[in-house]
């Protein structure tokens, strides 16, 4: 199945959400082409039966509940499981806001290339041309780029608080930071190794990045994205805590975030200053939102092909995680091949709320999912996996 393609320019974005015609397209899988994943074309209808299982196992990890979003050509499925608000037993609703963690990212990567394809900044640019006062000049080798796909060499934090307990997260959830505070937690040492040699995930990176798109706009990054992506797109669930005066709480129906302390009880985090996180992962959003905003994406209908083929291009093959594995994480990005089907999206993670967006590169089939982890510091991944793998048609998920 194919689709005629989206127009690539915003502006044909903007009009055709005046008349409704690109909302009824962007949930359309793009024509095929020679960069498309291979093994996506045989994805088989979901498997409603795995699905289910996988996100019906809320003790591994413990959770007080999930849901999850299959579409794409190749067949669509909602499900929940568990309940938004353990207090009260309250269900999961269908657009019920959460906060999504590093899905922030691909917004921010979004725009930062949207205003690189109109010429308002140059991804090439050493950061410290558009930041000179917050990286010193033993910085000024890293470029925007760099920020975007985590090759910047960036050292790690030195003095933000610890929160790896329950407890510690109490102490300091409503702690107050501005981001040049944060960047300056990073510039105290030299860095960990040359711009665009090797890729280590860091969040500040994209604190960075925000920044960025701020001097060359003159307002908040997140009101650029509210401009750019949120009401063209009709993203009503979806805002960012830092252009509402960093407000601490989650307005509307959402899920609440509970974490276990140390006698056994649920303390209820849902209520969180941001402002630490800023760009890095403070989103608050829908997993409806998430898939608008990711079909469209996909669709080309945010970016050029130009453009948005860096979404997609991960560094060269000499560039390897700290580990020594291969990069996996592109512009804005992150990929992984389960089962023959190689998915490109993002996950995200704050306290009590873990959330993923992939697709196929084609959208035979895009996935969106939430959970709600009640263990402070536990690996969410085993749900992530368990749904990839279901929806990848991997046999025993």
């Amino acid at each position: 199945m194919t689709s005629t393609p989206l127009s690539p320019s915003r502006r044909t974005l903007l009009a055709g959400v005046a008349s409704g015609a690109a909302l009824a397209a962007v949930g359309a899988p793009v024509a095929a082409h020679a960069s498309r994943d291979g093994g996506a074309g045989t994805l088989p209808p979901p498997d409603t039966r795995a699905l289910r299982a996988a996100i019906d196992d809320l003790k591994h990890p413990a959770a007080s509940g999930a849901q999850l979003r299959v579409s794409g050509s190749a067949g669509r499925w909602y499900g929940t499981s568990g309940v938004s608000d353990p207090a009260t037993g309250r269900p999961i609703g269908l657009n019920d806001k959460v906060r999504a963690g590093s899905v922030t990212k691909a917004f921010v990567a979004t725009v930062v290339l949207q205003l690189a394809d109109e010429g308002r900044l140059r991804l090439e640019s050493p950061v410290r041309h558009y930041l000179p006062k917050l990286l010193p000049e033993s910085f000024g080798a890293i470029t925007v780029a760099q920020l975007l796909n985590h090759t910047s060499g960036l050292p790690d934090h030195i003095g933000l608080p610890e929160m790896k307990t329950t407890e510690q997260v109490l102490r300091h959830r409503f702690d107050r930071w501005t981001p040049p505070q944060v960047v300056a937690t990073v510039t105290r040492g030299p860095l960990k190794f040359t711009p665009g040699t090797k890729q280590e995930y860091r969040g500040i990176n994209y604190v960075l990045a925000a920044l960025v798109i701020e001097q060359v706009v003159g307002r908040l990054y997140g009101t650029e994205i509210r401009h750019r992506l949120l009401r063209p797109l009709r993203l009503g669930h979806t805002s960012f805590p830092s252009a509402d005066g960093n407000d601490r709480r989650i307005h509307g129906p959402h899920v609440h975030a509970c974490l276990e302390a140390a006698d056994g009880s649920l303390v209820d985090v849902t209520e969180f200053d941001m402002s630490r996180t800023h760009a890095d992962g403070e989103i608050i959003s829908s997993t409806g939102d998430m898939h608008r905003f990711m079909a469209a994406l996909f669709s080309g209908a945010l970016l050029p092909e130009r453009q948005l083929q860096k979404m997609f291009t991960l560094p060269p093959k000499h560039v390897k995680m700290l580990d020594g594995s291969p990069a996996r994480y592109s512009t804005g990005l992150q990929t992984a091949t389960v089962g023959g089907v190689t998915w490109w999206g993002k996950t995200g993670q704050q306290e009590g709320y873990a959330s993923g967006m992939f697709a196929t590169r084609d959208q035979r089939r895009r996935l969106v999912w939430s959970f709600s982890p009640t263990q402070t510091g536990a690996d969410p991944s085993a749900m992530s996996q368990r749904i990839v793998a279901a929806a990848s048609g991997v046999p025993g998920s």
